[in-house]
């Protein structure tokens, strides 16, 4: 008898278990796709000042596993990029981990439509 108590003891606690398990990973699924779309929706609605471009050169930084495009201030974002950082060659990604400078909106664009798929 006790045996049988047992085992339907065991079987509850993985069952709940379990369902914990597949309502985390729910969660965090629905938390994630949350936050990929704010971070569109921020990337869409971003508008570039007009002095910003006054100033040729420009930053390439990773944030949020992508690359972001900084005006020469390094703080005025001047575009989101979807390329993903993890993407990159080695060499390219040690470059941009510190800020790659980059002199022209000519060489930006050359730099972008290499690394964009």
């Amino acid at each position: 008898m006790m045996n049988k108590y047992g085992i339907g003891f065991f079987t509850t606690a993985v069952l709940a278990v379990l369902i914990l398990t597949f309502a985390y990973q729910f969660s965090f699924q629905k938390a994630r796709e949350h936050a990929q779309e704010e971070a569109e929706v921020k990337r869409e609605t971003q508008t570039v000042p007009a002095d910003a471009n006054k100033k040729e050169g420009y930053y390439l930084i990773e944030e949020g596993g992508f690359l972001v495009v900084y005006a020469s201030d390094r703080k005025t974002v001047y575009e989101y990029t979807d390329i993903a950082y993890d993407d990159l060659p080695e060499k390219v990604r040690n470059e941009i981990r510190y800020g790659k400078y980059i002199r022209s909106q000519a060489d930006l664009y050359g730099f972008l439509e290499n690394y964009s798929s």
